[in-house]
């Protein structure tokens, strides 16, 4: 297959590397609320989160293959904005399972870059769960959710988390306000510094109104999880390619006794396998969000892709560090945010393991 970017995928890449490199301030990413808002509101300005959005809400009816794109594009340049959770994890979800009435009230904010979304995709000890622990009961009219979800980024930042649980007759994805009585947040940090936090879930009350439809059974999980997957992937797409493009103009450009670094035998052996994982990896992401919005059964092109990012990626970055030497571990080289996105990235997905796993239930 071609995975080669049409024209107007082109065209978005280019607008998100430009606005990225020329408004992205890591330095302001340290402030509250955890990512740079300048940069995210530039992104709103030129229409980039807008994208997903039908075309009565003021969007461009495009799917994952375009947010895909600029997921990959904030990879490359390690951009601290809040794109996986928003764009991904929140409004592909949204879009997909919400009912007129959830769209028009959660999306058009998100693309003016007035609010965020995001979701909790993984419990204690277990990332995406398909049946999750976290409950849901009915009770007088609404719903009743218990349970505790993991690493949720941006949660305190958000307008409304999804938050899977389990109903008496399947699953469902619930729009929770992280404001809501019986929500409490326990802020963590990745490894990168983006906001996370442990969402516990104590009988919190939520409207019929705020549950996503589906059309069958285990749909709207499912789906979640999809966009999830294949966002985690466009952005470890970028993460690699921008590690990469570092490294290569780093030993091209260093010498050792008097010759630049890439003309050593062993250094081109080792720049040669991290192209590898970033080229196996692109693939994959572009294979995997291709299938997904053609609509297509895409779930194991998601688990290669996730598989490979999360066993691959850090040990390409790994690779990287070494062949920068000391300068690599500098906090004033950009090599280090790389490396911590991509650990973030390998950490959201599972593990290694857990990824196997999931492609070893496939063939046992």
């Amino acid at each position: 297959m071609d995975f080669t970017l049409d024209e107007h995928q082109r065209d978005l890449a280019e607008l998100a590397s430009g606005v990225l490199h020329n408004e992205v301030d890591h330095e302001r990413a340290n402030t509250a609320p955890g990512y740079d808002e300048r940069a995210w509101q530039a992104l709103a300005k030129t229409g980039l989160l807008a994208l997903a959005l039908p075309a009565e809400l003021g969007g461009d009816g495009l799917g994952i293959a375009e947010v895909a794109v600029v997921l990959t594009e904030a990879g490359r340049c390690a951009a601290p904005v809040p794109a996986l959770a928003t764009l991904a994890l929140g409004v592909l979800p949204v879009n997909h399972l919400g009912s007129p009435d959830q769209r028009a009230e959660l999306l058009p904010e998100v693309a003016a870059g007035e609010s965020l979304l995001t979701a909790a995709v993984h419990e204690p000890s277990t990332p995406f769960p398909a049946r999750p622990r976290t409950r849901a009961v009915a009770s007088g009219g609404a719903w009743r959710l218990t349970g505790t979800k993991t690493a949720v980024p941006y949660a305190a930042a958000a307008t409304r988390i999804l938050v899977p649980a389990s109903l008496p007759g399947g699953t469902g994805i619930f729009l929770v306000d992280p404001a809501a009585d019986g929500v409490t947040l326990t802020p963590s940090r990745g490894s990168a510094g983006a906001p996370e936090a442990t969402v516990g879930l104590e009988g919190v009350a939520v409207a019929e109104q705020d549950l996503l439809a589906e059309r069958a059974p285990g749909e709207s999980i499912a789906v979640l999880h999809r966009y999830a997957l294949a966002g985690a992937a466009a952005l470890g797409d970028g993460v690699l390619a921008g590690a990469l493009k570092l490294t290569t103009e780093h030993v091209g450009s260093r010498k050792q006794f008097g010759k630049p670094l890439a003309t050593f035998q062993a250094v081109a052996q080792e720049i040669a396998e991290v192209y590898i994982a970033a080229r196996t990896v692109r693939l994959a992401a572009l294979s995997a969000a291709w299938r997904l919005s053609a609509g297509l059964d895409a779930d194991a092109d998601l688990d290669i892709a996730a598989y490979w990012l999360a066993e691959e990626a850090p040990r390409a970055l790994a690779t990287c560090h070494h062949l920068h030497g000391g300068l690599g571990v500098d906090i004033t080289y950009p090599l280090h945010r790389y490396y911590a996105l991509t650990k973030d990235l390998a950490r959201f997905l599972g593990g290694a393991a857990h990824r196997l796993g999931k492609l070893g239930e496939r063939v046992g």
